[in-house]
């Protein structure tokens, strides 16, 4: 790869983070001595788009004149483009009246359908052939584990063993069949024996953590043995982490507590007794009390479970995210003037308070408790809805 190309990438303005994206991977893949050649469905899978939003990215680019590139055959076949980039020298832009040329890359059947080739650029480095370069197809990069090659050098049993294990392991991905077989099997190529089995006991354990997590939202299967993302599992603070136990008052106990408050009042509630009618019958200000009375009591059966349960020394599981959030959370003395507040903003939405329990010490979101309260719900809803994979 080109440091200098993808320093020009990441200082480039006035396009959009998917294209920066492209433009990213593509200068990665640049070599100031052979020339950059990736194809498609490399930038497909390391961008983690499909092929058809890589093409158009890249007709973006162009037309912004950012990036142009020829088109390359060996006889009647079309190889991979040839691209050069806006930063280097002797750089020609696709004129603006000019349609984007051929972005046939690794699908045959995507070209553009104009077959021209704009004007080589005047230095040697970008006009040299496929005969006189090897072109750079992927980033040339060191292997980056242990154990890790960019090629598979075993025996030739030893190649059929890994692609049988392969086989049995690709059909279980959440995705299947969908993305790309190939660039799955090279990144299983490049695992160690013992990452690999790895990968195969640890992806059914991965596939249901992130469904559950994250309504089954899953990235590219080559991506995810890149990543090695099943080890993610082991990190109690991942977001596929499994729930861990955590005593009754603590930081991530109380985070859980207010998640619960957050969510809506339940509204099953038993009907009122012969004495909560008559009092809430005497006036409008004892009717409001036996109302918020009922409310703590009922609103929210989680949170009194939850209080229950701490009186009696129980803690409860609590999510990784949930977590990672009350790591932030301040200590506050139970008799201080921020708990009256906090208790004061409790009776104000109708909340239980907590249980005397004989526990001195509370943990809050930092600050004043309205602000805190609706810093903590951001965060909560930070993520929620997005399109990222896991």
């Amino acid at each position: 790869m080109s440091h200098k190309a993808t320093m020009w990438a990441v200082t480039v303005r006035g396009i959009s983070c998917a294209e920066a994206r492209v433009l990213w991977h593509l200068s990665d893949c640049h070599n100031p001595v052979e020339g950059c050649f990736p194809s498609q469905e490399y930038l497909a899978e390391a961008c983690e788009i499909d092929e058809r939003s890589v093409r158009r990215h890249l007709l973006s680019l162009k037309a912004k004149g950012l990036v142009n590139w020829a088109e390359q055959r060996e006889g009647k076949y079309r190889k991979n483009n040839r691209y050069s980039l806006g930063f280097e020298a002797g750089f020609i832009a696709a004129p603006p009246e000019v349609e984007a040329d051929n972005l046939s890359g690794s699908n045959i059947g995507s070209s553009t359908g104009q077959n021209e080739q704009f004007e080589p650029d005047k230095i040697d480095v970008l006009n040299r052939t496929l005969e006189s370069a090897k072109p750079v197809i992927e980033p040339v990069r060191e292997p980056e584990r242990e154990g890790a090659s960019a090629t598979f050098d075993g025996s030739r049993k030893d190649r059929e063993k890994v692609e049988k294990a392969f086989r049995r392991w690709w059909p279980s991905w959440a995705t299947y069949p969908n993305g790309s077989e190939d660039a799955a099997r090279r990144a299983w190529f490049e695992l160690s024996p013992e990452q690999r089995q790895a990968c195969i006991d640890r992806t059914p354990a991965f596939i249901a953590a992130v469904r559950e997590r994250k309504g089954g939202s899953f990235t590219y299967p080559a991506v995810y043995l890149k990543e090695r993302a099943w080890e993610r599992l082991e990190d109690p603070r991942s977001d596929v982490a499994p729930p861990s136990m955590h005593n009754a008052f603590s930081r991530a106990w109380m985070a859980l507590r207010l998640n619960e408050l957050l969510k809506p009042m339940a509204t099953a509630w038993p009907v009122m007794t012969a004495f909560q009618r008559m009092k809430a019958g005497q006036d409008a200000e004892a009717a409001k009390a036996v109302e918020m009375e009922r409310r703590e009591k009922y609103g929210w059966p989680k949170v009194n479970s939850l209080h229950d349960m701490a009186s009696n020394g129980k803690g409860a599981t609590v999510l990784p995210t949930l977590m990672v959030i009350s790591e932030s959370f301040e200590k506050v003395h139970r008799d201080s003037e921020l708990a009256a507040r906090w208790k004061a903003l409790h009776a104000r939405r109708g909340w239980p308070w907590l249980p005397q329990t004989g526990h001195e010490w509370l943990y809050f979101p930092s600050g004043e408790p309205e602000d805190a309260m609706a810093e903590f719900e951001a965060r909560l809803n930070e993520g929620k809805g997005h399109d990222d994979a896991a």
